[in-house]
């Protein structure tokens, strides 16, 4: 039997942390990686045309016989989750949804943080997330733009990213949060500094970890899961050259990113409507 494979998108190398998750759940999975690294950042465009750039993904992935596609994008989890839903025949997971169930269940004061890119918090859609699962809890937001760059760079143990964590989640300590979100991919990189930040009393959730949780239910569940026998192969296509794509993969992966080829989506859509 040809097992299919899980399909991941993201608009460049953050959601790397969420396939990292994954291959670490499911290491008997097979995963299809498309980084979409000639349109990064999605977080400073519309809805409308992030959600024609995750049609444009889904249906080149879909080509490649994918049995479940992972949104690892919160600005494409945000805008294009429910269309995808509705147009694909298979399993659609976001990164929103996971993690925002995991703080809702977690936290014991009713007050959850959220730091992510000025996008996601604009979007509010953590904060809706976590309010569907319980309208009592108190949710606050931060944006904390530095953090992508901080993290691309490698900069995760230094005096700089300390500082800047400092300044941007003081008053997310000082409101009293017992959980805070890391609602961006490139977060977990940042775990230790934010984790120091904000003192043992705050349970961190990362939604890369609760987003391969919830991968592994659907395919456990459906009975789409591959013998824990077999080994998994792992393939990477990006959108622009892969050369920046490569060195900060690697740096994401712990050196262990295969080869990585470019492919062109607008050929893919030139038959979409």
């Amino acid at each position: 039997m040809a097992w299919k494979a899980i399909g991941i998108f993201d608009s460049g190398v953050g959601g790397l942390t969420v396939l990292k998750e994954i291959v670490r759940a499911l290491p008997q999975e097979d995963t299809i990686y498309l980084g979409d690294t000639a349109r990064v950042p999605y977080g400073t465009k519309s809805p409308e045309t992030v959600s024609r750039y995750a049609r444009q993904i889904a249906s080149f992935l879909l080509s490649r016989d994918i049995k479940l596609l992972v949104v690892a994008c919160n600005t494409a989890s945000a805008v294009a989750l429910d269309s995808l839903k509705e147009l694909l025949p298979i399993p659609v997971v976001g990164v929103i949804e996971p993690g925002a169930r995991r703080a809702a269940a977690v936290t014991e004061t009713g007050k959850v943080g959220v730091i992510g890119t000025e996008g996601t918090i604009r979007s509010s859609a953590y904060a809706k997330a976590i309010k569907r699962m319980n309208p009592e809890i108190e949710v606050i937001t931060r944006a904390c733009p530095l953090f992508v760059p901080l993290a691309e760079e490698g900069w995760v143990d230094n005096e700089v990213v300390r500082l800047t964590a400092r300044l941007y989640l003081r008053g997310l300590r000082e409101e009293g949060v017992d959980t805070l979100v890391l609602g961006c991919t490139h977060y977990p990189l940042l775990k230790g500094v934010i984790s120091e930040v904000m003192g043992e009393g705050v349970t961190l959730v990362d939604s890369a970890e609760e987003t391969a949780r919830t991968v592994a239910e659907i395919l456990l569940g459906s009975g789409m899961l591959r013998p824990a026998a077999e080994q998994g192969n792992h393939h990477y296509f990006v959108t622009d050259v892969p050369a920046g794509f490569i060195k900060v993969g690697n740096r994401f992966l712990g050196g262990q990113l295969g080869d990585v080829y470019q492919v062109s989506l607008e050929d893919d859509a030139a038959g979409e409507g």
